[in-house]
């Protein structure tokens, strides 16, 4: 498990459409937003992730860059930024289970043919620009996640009363 305030893994993934998202490169002025997914064939994940799609501007206006991060190659992660019409958000796909372990990751076995073998659960990271982690939300299924609106609102409270990260102890 990685603790608050302290540094976080890094993550070089390439994204779709080209190029690649390494966090220790992020330079937001306030946080990365890290959204793991469990990939394509997760229909809960196709509507939280056209959520932050659609929030973006929003986040960007409070200081936060956003990027989808799951475990799915690129065909799989391809398929899901443009059938979910995911203009906006970056997607980052290959992450390995093991990395995803290191985050504190749950890792599921695929219980249908529509699933991959292995697969991560999703989980949210908010990162600070110096790479050490202010708040995580980690599921072992695709229900129960925050919400976007929530994550917003947390963030505004958060830059408005210089609120530091907590649970570090």
């Amino acid at each position: 498990m990685i603790k608050p305030r302290l540094s976080v893994p890094d993550i070089d993934l390439p994204l779709v459409g080209g190029g690649r998202f390494r966090l220790f490169s992020e330079s937001p002025p306030a946080f990365t937003l890290i959204a793991v997914y469990r990939g394509l064939h997760c229909p809960i994940c196709k509507s939280y992730l056209r959520e932050l799609n659609d929030k973006t501007a929003a986040f960007a206006s409070l200081g936060t860059g956003v990027v989808a991060v799951s475990s799915d190659g690129v065909e799989r992660a391809t398929q899901a930024k443009t059938g979910w019409n995911l203009e906006q958000l970056r997607i980052a796909y290959d992450l390995p289970i093991v990395l995803g372990r290191k985050w504190g990751l749950f890792v599921s076995r695929g219980i249908s043919d529509k699933e991959p073998a292995q697969f991560l659960e999703p989980g949210l990271f908010l990162v600070r620009p110096d790479h050490t982690l202010y708040a995580s939300s980690i599921q072992t299924m695709p229900f129960a996640r925050p919400a976007v609106a929530d994550i917003l609102g947390a963030l505004e409270f958060v830059e408005r009363n210089n609120y530091p990260a907590r649970g570090e102890a």
